[in-house]
């Protein structure tokens, strides 16, 4: 006979603690409909970063909009709406070109940065940083077919240029 608390599948453990808790607890259970308003508990709802995505996408149009119109609407509609203080007409075309400006700068000045710190194609250090292990020379007497396995390192270019372009040889 199988004890009252071994469970074999996640219904009978859902069951069972709705029992416990309607025995033992007053709460109200967030998955039944009747005790809790809409059956929704406090795990549901929009998250912050979807309602800030939200806010940010319409204030972008909003803004946009109110900018388009301060840029191609006559002074004379504007004046008749109402509206008499507004900035001057040059930024306009000033803002986005400066701001267009700068990135083109910005870029230049980065891939001239990364040109400045990285070593030229015949500079040694292409090959070798200070990360680099030469191979150690072992003076190894053994006798026999027994050889050690050669510590970790770095393989020489000498090396590598002859195992590619000498090995038809």
């Amino acid at each position: 006979m199988e004890s009252p608390h071994s469970v074999n599948s996640p219904r009978r453990t859902l069951s069972l603690s709705r029992q416990r808790r309607a025995n033992y607890t007053s709460f109200p259970d967030p998955v039944d409909n009747k005790t809790s308003g809409f059956g929704l508990s406090g795990d549901h709802g929009p998250k912050p970063s979807e309602v800030y995505g939200f806010v940010g996408s319409i204030s972008t149009i909003v803004a946009s909009v109110i900018f388009f119109i301060w840029a191609y609407v006559p002074e004379s509609w504007l004046h008749s709406i109402g509206i008499t203080y507004y900035p001057s007409r040059y930024w306009a075309l000033a803002v986005p070109t400066y701001v267009m400006v700068t990135i083109v700068l910005m870029l230049g000045f980065y891939i001239g940065l990364n040109f400045i710190s990285t070593p030229s194609p015949a500079s040694i250090y292409t090959v070798f940083d200070e990360f680099s292990r030469d191979p150690l020379s072992l003076d190894c007497s053994l006798e026999g077919e027994e050889k050690p396995i050669d510590p970790i390192s770095d393989i020489g270019i000498d090396r590598i240029n002859d195992a590619m372009f000498n090995s038809a040889a």
